[in-house]
């Protein structure tokens, strides 16, 4: 179902010139902004809530989670867990549509490729990374400084600390950290709910509120084969919280663009997203045909078809608001202001006055090959290919000294790189030919035969031929890809699987077409966009938040509803209106119940909070958060924004647009009532634990909870 924005309204409201409103911002944990919180809720929190929470919250890699018991617990979304569920799935156990519930430490099912990451430490290497640029080099030599620096950086942190050390760029470039994470990658499945009541409601409630969604699933980390016992997780409420009431959001929202120049949005506009969506749009129905053809086939597309037309919904409305005249007018404005600002101080019109300019010129030499960049990207698209790229350019970029790898390549991201390369999860071969040979043949039909990477990458065979042939590969066994990994380059050259040969073959334009961007779009974007950032902070202070970068952050709101076309929407809803809904349609889908949910009613309470919706500033990525209430306890789960909340990808509105959550109260019920007290111990958790971090004066290593025969 395609839902339309209130476009005009949503576009007046977005403007990042507007002062901040109260509950605006994705904030980093050193710089929250005390003043406006303590004038607009009258709570600050405590660096020892900060610390404890900080070292709480779980990394998905997309997605975020948190710690919630001493024994290594966590609790992220269903929809999160979703790629794990599937991969763990097969014709005879589907865990996607059934549910999986352990119910001792034994049945608890390994992970095949989840790593989980926590944050450890942050430094501030701003300095550093400046210091060794040097600013009459020409652009693309700087931006190799920059990441020659950044690079050498990583690597000390890394060896120095044993952790996963990754360089984060915040303020478009005015600010460079290095964040340090522990990593963990024996993750066992614990429990997550049947997908119909995790997505009740299906396409047509997604993205809407009031809704009825038990979008969660539980986790355990563990470490030399037994359950980590964390030094950080959080308490667990049994109250919820009321409307009105002071949260936070504690997560990893992914990307925002709140803070580009018009002509990046100009460019997003006219061509990025609307090539996106094309190529969403083929993938979502080569899986629907290809779903068509068996029961078994659908169940292998169905964690793919449910992420894209997810993204779908996403992309075209963010697109639909793009394209509205008064969305440009705001951020032209606003972009206007700034830059007359900047041209009153002599000082910064001469080192960011030009900036502007020189980004609109990258943006324009973009459009010549931005939309073949598009389409040669099959990242995530086929295992067999990622597997194949990966190894190819794995193989060669290590040979290289680590300062002149490709990010993705450097000492300290390897490991991760050679878990997932070396990931047991399975491969369905014909669902490869099928999204392969359809991607192949949108390749050859936009760019054309002489395209250097679709002649590459055909090497004069159809589109349908040459998916035919990669899916006979044998990456499939992944004793093959370590021997591949192992023997280094030559093995590669020396391999002629279907796949690794394609990956050679392409290798080349690849290379080409990267280097070409590096030189000509992001280092002018970076370098000048750092220009930018500094002129505001000379003109403003730190007193902002940076676009998410899918590193943590903490946003903050109150939980309410809001008015829209004459009523009310309620902030919350209960398992009364889970059942009215359902029966309302007749069970039928979307609106059916799965067999554990239906003639259960009488066995708890119906009046228990179900999801409910707050101000806090979230983005895609958030998926999984923690909500919090002033003393750090557990109240919901956040697992999406209603249609209004699309606006929050370019600025921050409260007209309508919320955060969505279930209630930590609905959880709880769940596990007792309807999945069985057996569920509820495996997933035992601190509910009733009261301690407060915001009050706290103790030191933050001492996190364990002194009630342990309650908890």
């Amino acid at each position: 179902m395609r839902h339309r924005l209130a476009l005009p309204l949503l576009a007046a409201l977005l403007a990042n010139g507007s002062p901040a409103r109260a509950d605006e911002g994705m904030w980093t944990f050193d710089n929250l902004p005390a003043e406006r919180l303590q004038k607009e809720y009258g709570f600050v929190p405590s660096h020892e809530w900060l610390d404890h929470v900080e070292h709480s919250c779980v990394n998905f890699g997309g997605g975020s989670g948190a710690f919630v018991s001493r024994d290594g617990l966590v609790i992220t979304n269903h929809h999160v867990a979703l790629g794990q569920l599937q991969k763990m799935s097969t014709a005879a156990h589907d865990y996607q549509h059934d549910g999986f519930f352990a119910k001792t430490h034994a049945e608890e099912m390994p992970c095949p490729d989840l790593e989980l990451k926590v944050l450890w430490s942050t430094e501030n290497v701003t300095a550093a990374v400046n210091a060794a640029i040097d600013p009459k080099a020409p652009v693309p030599a700087q931006n190799a400084e920059r990441k020659a620096a950044l690079a050498k950086l990583e690597q000390e942190a890394t060896q120095k600390s044993g952790l996963k050390t990754e360089t984060v760029e915040l303020y478009q470039g005015g600010e460079y950290w290095l964040y340090g994470y522990r990593t963990y990658k024996d993750i066992r499945l614990v429990c997550a709910p049947e997908e119909q009541i995790a997505f009740f409601g299906g396409d047509p409630d997604n993205f809407t509120f009031p809704r009825y969604n038990l979008d969660f699933a539980f986790f355990r980390v563990y470490e030399n084969g037994q359950p980590l016992h964390p030094q950080h997780y959080i308490a667990w409420s049994p109250n919820g919280c009321k409307e009105n009431d002071l949260v936070f959001v504690a997560g990893h929202p992914g990307r925002t663009n709140r803070r580009r120049t018009i002509s990046q949005y100009e460019y997003e506009r006219e061509l990025e997203r609307p090539v996106r969506i094309r190529l969403q749009e083929q993938r979502v129905a080569t899986l629907h045909a290809y779903g068509a053809t068996s029961a078994e086939a659908a169940r292998q597309a169905s964690s793919g078809l449910r992420s894209l037309e997810n993204n779908l919904k996403r992309e075209r409305g963010f697109l639909e608001l793009e394209s509205e005249p008064s969305f440009m007018t705001e951020k032209r404005a606003a972009e206007d202001r700034l830059r007359a600002r900047v041209s009153a101080d002599p000082k910064l019109a001469a080192s960011a006055g030009g900036a502007w300019d020189r980004i609109a010129a990258a943006e324009k030499e973009q459009r010549a090959r931005g939309r073949a960049r598009l389409y040669h990207d099959l990242t995530r698209m086929s295992r067999f290919m990622d597997l194949g790229n990966g190894i190819v350019r794995m193989t060669a970029e290590v040979e290289k000294p680590n300062e002149q790898r490709f990010r993705e390549y450097r000492d300290a991201n390897l490991p991760s790189q050679r878990f997932q390369l070396l990931s047991p999860a399975p491969i369905y071969p014909a669902m490869e030919e099928a999204v392969i040979a359809a991607r192949l043949q949108a390749c050859l039909d936009s760019l054309g035969p002489n395209d250097a990477w679709v002649k590459a990458a055909l090497a004069g065979k159809s589109p349908k031929d040459a998916a035919h042939e990669i899916a006979t590969s044998k990456l499939g066994d992944v004793a093959e890809r370590k021997r591949l990994l192992e023997g280094g380059r030559a093995a590669v050259d020396a391999s002629t699987d279907p796949a690794i040969a394609l990956a050679r073959r392409t290798d080349a334009a690849y290379r080409e077409e990267r280097k070409w961007y590096e030189d000509n779009v992001e280092s002018v974007e970076t370098l000048e966009g750092t220009k930018i950032a500094k002129a505001v902070f000379a003109l403003d202070g730190r007193n902002h938040y940076p676009d998410a970068t899918g590193t943590l952050r903490l946003s903050y709101g109150k939980a309410a509803g809001y008015e829209e076309l004459g009523t009310r929407v309620p902030w919350q809803t209960s398992f009364y209106g889970l059942y009215d809904r359902a029966r309302s349609f007749g069970q039928q889908p979307p609106y059916d119940l799965p067999k554990r949910i239906t003639g259960v009613e009488k066995t708890f309470d119906l009046t228990t909070p179900f999801d409910f919706a707050s101000t806090n500033d979230i983005i895609g990525g958030n998926s999984g958060s923690p909500v919090l209430d002033r003393d750090g306890r557990y109240v919901g789960l956040v697992f999406d924004g209603n249609i209004q909340s699309f606006a929050w990808e370019f600025g921050y509105t409260d007209k309508q647009a919320r955060c969505v959550s279930v209630d930590s109260r609905a959880i709880i019920e769940t596990l007792r009532h309807i999945y069985g007290r057996a569920a509820s111990r495996a997933t035992h958790t601190r509910a009733g634990c009261s301690r407060s971090w915001a009050r706290s004066s103790s030191s933050t290593s001492s996190t364990r909870c002194s009630r342990r025969a309650r908890c």
